[in-house]
């Protein structure tokens, strides 16, 4: 893996939505975001392709590709951040010059959601690191919670060293109020228990070189140039721990997606899988099919090890993932975490 620089006082961090924008009334927020990273030393860029949000995206495709990979290919730039997430950021993978980005300095891309459709293509096309993480528009400077506001920290960690994060005591399905309280911050109140669907043959840990990200998102890329497993998976002795969490998928979508995937075989190339838990809303008729019952059904028979219900995505908080780390993950009665080797 390649890593760039770290990120500490001075670094470069440019911004651009290359999906969703920023609308009006998340201004405020942003602000107060932007503010408190200057005053913690970090230089801001911000692209064109920012304020505003029409038919999902914050400026059309072709627009925001050509800002995208003016800022990747700006060797003064140390990292590119989205505000957050959205729906389209697949419709610039076609107009990426992957040639011509071998050549830049390698770059630190960060944050969740449709973020992710970029940072696992970077990282499986180029063998940058990139970051699965808090979106920007999370790293408010008042934040409390443990794994949010450690971002940045783990971001600093140098090339050949390391860092951990333990679970979160307690998570939350509410997001902050950005629009009345641009300064609010996460209020977890839900006891987190991440738990082996299907536990290691031996002991409680495993190991292996990380990737994933949106399954909503990533299950359209797998077995295509952008997402080939099997070549990312070659690479690495350790063997790779696929990471997903689910957004929006009801129950039965997410059925059709990991049979899906056990069509194409994506899941023989990898020695673990590490799930988030379902943003999607639990049904009130018990005779509905449920998240982890599709969990049971389908992951159970992999033949490999399933941690669940982890710190991963749109119910928060959010992990720091990085994308090609060596990755050490226990699970047992006593405690949960979780050692990065950025190696």
């Amino acid at each position: 893996m390649i890593y760039p620089a770290p990120l500490r006082q001075g670094s470069v961090i440019a911004i651009t939505a290359f999906s969703s924008g920023i609308s009006e009334g998340k201004k405020a927020r942003y602000q107060h975001v932007i503010t408190g990273l200057k005053n913690q030393g970090y230089v801001i860029i911000e692209g064109d392709c920012l304020i505003g949000n029409s038919q999902h995206v914050s400026a059309p495709a072709r627009q925001r590709a050509t800002e995208l990979m003016s800022f990747l290919l700006d060797d003064r730039i140390d990292a590119i951040a989205a505000p957050w997430g959205g729906e389209l950021a697949m419709e610039i993978l076609p107009l990426l010059d992957f040639d011509l980005l071998k050549k830049a300095k390698p770059k630190w891309l960060f944050g969740f959601s449709d973020v992710s459709t970029l940072t696992v293509v970077i990282s499986s096309r180029l063998n940058w690191a990139s970051a699965h993480s808090p979106n920007l528009m999370d790293l408010a400077a008042s934040e409390t919670e443990a794994l949010t506001a450690n971002f940045l920290k783990n971001m600093a960690t140098d090339t050949g060293g390391r860092f951990s994060q333990c679970a979160s005591l307690q998570h939350t399905d509410k997001w902050p109020d950005g629009t009345r309280h641009p300064a609010a911050v996460l209020a977890p109140y839900l006891k987190t228990n991440w738990c082996w669907l299907v536990a290691p043959r031996n002991g409680s840990r495993i190991e292996g070189r990380l990737i994933g990200g949106c399954w909503d998102t990533l299950i359209h890329l797998f077995d295509t140039p952008y997402l080939d497993l099997k070549r990312y998976a070659e690479q690495f002795d350790e063997g790779i721990i696929l990471y997903l969490e689910n957004v929006e998928m009801a129950p039965a979508d997410l059925t059709r997606s990991i049979l899906s995937m056990k069509f194409r075989g994506v899941f023989t190339h990898i020695t673990a899988l590490l799930l988030g838990r379902s943003a999607y809303p639990a049904s009130n008729n018990k005779e509905d099919l449920t998240y982890h019952e599709v969990l049971q059904r389908h992951l159970a028979d992999l033949g490999i090890p399933v941690l669940i219900d982890m710190d991963i995505g749109h119910v928060p908080p959010n992990l720091t993932l990085i994308n090609g780390a060596l990755a050490k993950v226990t699970s047992d009665n006593v405690k949960s975490d979780i050692t990065q080797y950025l190696i």
